[in-house]
């Protein structure tokens, strides 16, 4: 078998070009510091305090280039620990940095199982790591022993159903192709899943796509020597078991079966979260955010007037004015659309929306007092909070 190291020397994932770092920067969900906020904190972080995070298992940088640039561009102090086995995406990771010029970054190769040596820390990034250990379990509880108390942490793991097709293909692979290194492995898989049946459940799956991206994820997504899936259910028992709570998926809607259903039910969370999960079949990951187990911490919520609403992936501006003009708003959630309708009484409060001015303020600019602002605003965060489009956080104040 090809060892985790020698996969990721010989194909670092993602696969990236330091290069490109002049022209564009790749951010998602998790470890954007408005998203984390939002979370983790209620959005009410200190962030004039240096943030102390743990990128774990860095990969070739994707966490450690968003989190360092964002910060960096907010103007708010950090120091990131990268920590990972593989000197070749370290590499990567390095240069990635070094293109930009970011600074107050500490490279080091090593386990995640180390990380309460480099720690404590106030965030931890975990995203498409625990799900490639031999046990995932002592991952997650490495990391609970590596956050501070008012800590937390962002994380994705594989989810099963958005993955039919995989596992099947990757076992077949790994016998077939077991003994042979990295690059032949490639070049031998490529060439019979060319001759594959198109009815293979992999092959009828849409949802899978890094096999077209190029080796490094074709290599990451089928030849994977190490690699589970977690459900709902599975992912809530193992963070339960090693000192986590979950705090939210990034995307909660995604997890509500009633917008599938059509009707109310009187399931408990949990259970709700798994059936929405089956009714799906779609989601590939679970996206979110956990913390230290027994605080019961719950996203932010726009009842504190003095909360900053930010907006992610549209522009306030043109957002209120299709609104104002009553025009649906097409809104793509896990290649599923999902038009969006406001009343046109919350396009001014939506126009407000800049990262920097709070609820307060944008109530004033508005000329509504505080009972006609909070129906009218209900009905912004009902439409955009569960597709994670509405953060609270005062990061750029």
């Amino acid at each position: 078998m090809v060892s985790i190291t020698d996969h990721y020397d010989t194909y670092p994932y993602p696969e990236r070009d330091p290069a490109d770092e002049a022209r564009r920067l790749i951010v998602g969900s998790p470890s954007r510091p408005v998203e984390m906020d939002h979370f983790l904190w209620g959005g009410r972080h200190d962030w004039s305090k240096p943030l102390k995070a743990l990128v774990a298992g860095g990969g070739s940088g994707d966490g450690l280039v968003q989190l360092a640039q964002l910060l960096t561009a907010a103007g708010r102090p950090y120091a990131i620990t990268y920590l990972d086995l593989s000197p070749g995406a370290r590499r990567v990771a390095e240069a990635r940095v070094a293109a930009r010029g970011l600074d107050g970054i500490t490279f080091r190769t090593g386990s995640l199982l180390d990380a309460a040596e480099y720690g404590p820390f106030d965030y931890i990034d975990c995203c498409g790591v625990l799900h490639h250990l031999p046990d995932p379990a002592a991952g997650f509880a490495a990391l609970a022993q590596a956050v501070a108390p008012e800590g937390g942490m962002g994380f994705m793991v594989y989810a099963p159903y958005g993955r039919s097709g995989v596992y099947p293909l990757q076992e077949a692979f790994g016998a077939l192709l077991d003994g042979l290194p990295p690059r032949e492995r490639l070049a031998r898989a490529r060439a019979i899943l060319d001759r594959v049946p198109e009815g293979h459940p992999f092959k009828r799956n849409p949802n899978l796509v890094d096999h077209e991206a190029g080796d490094a994820g074709f290599y990451d997504l089928l030849l994977h020597g190490q690699d589970r899936a977690f459900d709902v259910n599975a992912l809530s028992e193992v963070l339960a078991a090693t000192g986590w709570d979950l705090v939210s998926f990034c995307q909660p809607g995604l997890y509500e079966p009633e917008r599938i259903t059509g009707t109310a039910h009187d399931l408990p969370p949990l259970a709700a979260m798994a059936v929405a999960e089956k009714l799906r079949g779609t989601i590939k990951t679970h996206v979110g955010y956990a913390a230290p187990a027994g605080q019961a911490r719950r996203p932010a919520r726009g009842t504190a007037m003095g909360l900053i609403p930010h907006l992610s992936g549209v522009k306030a501006r043109a957002l209120a004015e299709a609104v104002r003009r009553e025009k649906p708003i097409p809104l793509t959630i896990a290649g599923e659309t999902m038009p969006l309708s406001l009343p046109p009484s919350t396009a001014p409060l939506i126009a407000g929306i800049d990262g920097r001015h709070s609820l307060t303020q944008i109530a004033a600019a508005a000329g509504l007092d505080p009972l006609g602002f909070g129906a009218l605003w209900a009905k912004v965060e009902a439409a955009f909070l569960p597709w994670g489009l509405l953060h609270y956080s005062g990061v750029l104040r």
